[in-house]
């Protein structure tokens, strides 16, 4: 009777130290969300990463740390401090994919990942291996989600970026691999467009789609979007400096 008393004992002590696991896990992931909601990307990316040295593969915790690796990144002014940011986004987005390789936002961040380590990276070879990278992990993303918001504003910026590609780097794309698929301003423009359906607050988005708009000599439409956009809320730390640019570039339509 001892013996089963103490066995019992010892998986009530297993089960609630899980349970107080998962609550402090879920506690951090909160005040992370919360600290996001309040434009504090730098305390937000903390707190994630907190979540991740309580639980390692916590899946949600690794797609946020990528992204705001990212959006930190993007935002600093010395090319090494953002290399360094990038490439802690990619390392993060690797991770998410070992956790769940037909997670879609895992995908999805890898794509990102990508497409902002074509901004700082001076190898031609492995520019042209992450263009190529952010097709196929964005291709990947929308075969498992075909309604992703942000994968699918990532081919559109695919697209666009392609169309735009100086001759130089698609020489360097045939060259190192024979070539990708060309860009279509078109589907640039199909695919922003669906991720405005699906994430009507996506300010990026709707920038590049004025800008497609404008290259596909239609300015009447990227009024029409860049109206738009300048009614958005702010919901990210980058909002206000996007809305700025897009009330610049429609008073130059206008």
């Amino acid at each position: 009777m001892k013996k089963i008393y103490k066995l019992f004992t010892t998986i009530l002590l297993v089960i609630c130290s899980f349970a107080s696991h998962a609550q402090d896990v879920n506690t951090l992931l909160k005040e992370a969300e919360n600290l996001e909601y309040k434009f504090k990307e730098t305390e937000a990316l903390d707190k994630y990463k907190q979540v991740l040295v309580a639980d390692g593969n916590n899946l949600k915790a690794l797609i946020k740390t990528a992204e705001l690796s990212a959006a930190i990144g993007a935002r600093q002014t010395n090319k090494k401090d953002k290399q360094l940011y990038f490439q802690s986004t990619l390392a993060f987005a690797q991770r998410a994919l070992a956790v769940n390789a037909n997670s879609d936002d895992a995908n999805y961040v890898m794509a990102m990942a990508s497409g902002k380590l074509t901004d700082v990276e001076s190898e031609n070879k492995k520019v042209v291996a992450y263009v190529k990278d952010v097709k196929m992990y964005a291709d990947k993303a929308l075969v498992l989600n075909p309604n992703h918001a942000k994968a699918n504003y990532t081919l559109g910026k695919w697209h666009l970026e392609m169309v735009n590609l100086s001759g130089f780097k698609k020489a360097a794309v045939k060259l190192f691999y024979g070539g990708l698929p060309d860009g279509k301003i078109e589907l640039a423009i199909t695919y922003f467009e669906k991720c405005k359906t699906l994430d009507q607050y996506f300010m990026l988005n709707y920038l590049d789609l004025a800008k497609a708009y404008i290259q596909d000599d239609k300015p009447p439409k990227a009024i029409e979007i860049l109206k738009q956009l300048v009614k958005l809320p702010l919901r990210t730390a980058d909002d206000a400096a996007l809305k700025e640019e897009g009330k610049k570039l429609l008073s130059d339509l206008q």
